[in-house]
């Protein structure tokens, strides 16, 4: 499932192509049909995002609320001025990484509006320049003001919004149960955009138990944890992937490392670029291989129907 960072990126997307311009919406699905009447031929006049959902607002008072869930994905195209990432979502298809699209028309040639819709396309915003598909999403309605903020009152502060107050709400969240710290960190009650490559990365970081209870961690470390989750979001946010660990544990190649060797100085991370896939993260999908702070073996198991990856010496319970 997409996390934060990403649905963030999105809005900025959105917010970027299609914010001041009158849109075409439309289902070519036939699923939401009703929904995109109500926003076909209005103006967008904002895009944002708290946590895991993605709000896009137009003139008439009305919002397009989307949250991807595990197999939601947009896609972009346009002409030569349309600058739109090629696909932003379904992780398992498209990756953290982004593929950048600078247009799908050569410059110069007439714009035709969009191609004919490719699969179950649940709905199409479509501009004078470029548009947006959005397939397999767990949530996509057209809801009113107040609807938007119903759903707001029922997540928790957003480390990308990081507002005052919110890591002491965070931290009040977390004390009050006794959930394990592992799944308090999924909960979007709790915390609202972190999923499972996040929750598994922050723990480790901050050597923490992933099975302990929330009550038991004490708001000064609580209160760490959220700075932490907020400072590798906003990196998540940069870079357009989700990169926890620092330019030591990553494997440089090529003319990167030639320069490295040859000048006995470190690589700074701007010139490293970005790490190979395997170098980016401490636990999280590594089960079965070393720590790569310790070398003890990396954990995994089942927590909540999700899996939860942690090192069981760097993360032990303490006494």
């Amino acid at each position: 499932m997409p996390e934060g960072h990403s649905v963030r990126r999105l809005a900025r997307q959105f917010g970027d192509v299609f914010t001041g311009e009158a849109l075409a919406v439309s289902s070519p699905q036939g699923r939401f049909t009703g929904g995109a009447a109500l926003l076909d031929g209005h103006t967008m006049v904002a895009a944002e995002a708290h946590g895991k959902h993605l709000f896009l607002h137009f003139d008439n008072a009305l919002v397009l609320h989307v949250h991807l869930g595990l197999y939601g994905a947009w896609s972009f195209g346009g002409d030569s001025t349309f600058a739109g990432a090629s696909s932003i979502g379904a992780p398992r298809r498209v990756g953290e990484q982004e593929t950048s699209a600078d247009g799908d028309v050569d410059a110069g040639t007439p714009y035709a509006g969009p191609p004919a819709p490719v699969g179950a396309v649940r709905v199409r915003l479509a501009g004078s320049h470029g548009w947006a598909d959005l397939r397999g999403a767990t949530t996509c309605e057209t809801i009113t003001a107040a609807e938007v903020d119903a759903v707001l009152a029922r997540l928790g502060p957003d480390p990308l919004r990081n507002l005052r107050g919110d890591a002491g709400r965070f931290a009040a969240n977390i004390r009050a149960r006794k959930t394990p710290l592992a799944a308090l960190l999924m909960d979007q009650k709790v915390i609202a955009g972190v999923g499972n490559v996040y929750r598994a990365e922050v723990l480790f970081r901050r050597r923490l138990d992933p099975l302990l209870p929330g009550s038991a961690l004490p708001d000064s470390d609580a209160r760490k944890l959220w700075r932490d989750i907020v400072a590798v979001m906003n990196d998540g946010l940069a870079d357009g992937r989700i990169i926890t660990t620092p330019p030591k544990y990553w494997t440089l190649s090529g003319t990167t490392a030639a320069k490295a060797a040859a000048s006995g100085k470190p690589v700074p991370a701007k010139s490293a670029r970005f790490p190979r896939r395997d170098d980016v993260h401490y636990v999280y999908k590594r089960h079965g291989l070393p720590c790569r702070v310790c070398r003890t073996i990396v954990l995994m198991a089942d927590l909540a129907g999700r899996n939860l990856y942690w090192c069981p010496f760097c993360q032990q319970p303490q006494a």
